[in-house]
């Protein structure tokens, strides 16, 4: 090894969890501190239904989930009206260019009057 590149390592470095446990083990920091353990890790403890959230994870993805979902239902919505609108136009078309038709405005008025 050469010298001065390596970093110190310490053969006793203490670990502390949150839950108050302890244990040492080999690192390049004298001491480590952890939020979950073997100790209090919900698969370790059988507890596999109490939920660890650091820092609200879960509402994130459920707030991710939902807005999701809104946007495909907006998308949804905004293909529906697209589609309408070309089935609107294509009976537009087929309509004989020849054929008289009455100005809009005279069929307002007329539905008006009765």
């Amino acid at each position: 090894m050469k010298d001065g590149i390596h970093p110190k390592y310490y053969p006793d470095a203490k670990v502390v969890c949150a839950c108050g446990n302890t244990w040492t083990t080999g690192s390049t920091v004298p001491e480590l501190r952890t939020e979950i353990c073997s100790n209090c890790h919900p698969f370790y403890t059988g507890q596999q239904q109490r939920l660890v959230d650091t820092e609200g994870r879960v509402e994130r993805f459920e707030r991710r989930v939902q807005e999701a979902q809104e946007r495909r239902e907006v998308e949804a919505a905004r293909a529906t009206a697209r589609e309408e609108r070309r089935k609107a136009r294509a009976l537009v078309e087929i309509v004989d260019e020849d054929e008289e038709l009455e100005p809009i405005d005279d069929l307002l008025q007329e539905n008006e009057e009765e």
